[in-house]
């Protein structure tokens, strides 16, 4: 079973940045697609970021276009999120998911994913 840990969260002033990573146990990352959620407070879990393993295609939340990059590093199993801009709203808590899929037809939905990290609390102060 391929394990998923985040880091790299934290508290940051709006307009800063952070990256977050996602550690996994996997032994070729990319036979799997691998996204980002978020739950902010009191809100359910939504769509970020997802990158695709084979073709290595991006898909990003139109909430974080231009603001937030996904990328990986096979070589180092992880798979990392540039967060810039930060604002208050995206203050949550962030996850990694995984499917072992090298492709993924509906990056955005969650159901798409079998694998989940437990999470790492993302604090921008306005």
């Amino acid at each position: 079973q391929v394990q998923l840990v985040e880091s790299g969260g934290g508290l940051v002033q709006a307009g800063g940045s952070l990256r977050l990573s996602c550690a996994t146990s996997a032994r070729t990352l990319d036979a799997y697609s691998i996204g980002w959620f978020r739950q902010p407070p009191g809100k359910e879990r939504e769509f970020v970021s997802a990158i695709a393993g084979g073709p290595n295609k991006k898909y990003y939340a139109e909430s974080v276009k231009g603001r937030f990059t996904i990328s990986r590093d096979n070589a180092k199993n992880t798979v990392y999120l540039q967060m810039n801009g930060l604002k208050a709203e995206d203050t949550a808590v962030y996850y990694c998911a995984a499917t072992r899929l090298p492709s993924i037809s509906n990056p955005m939905n969650l159901r798409a994913y079998d694998l989940w990290g437990r999470g790492t609390q993302v604090t921008v102060s306005s």
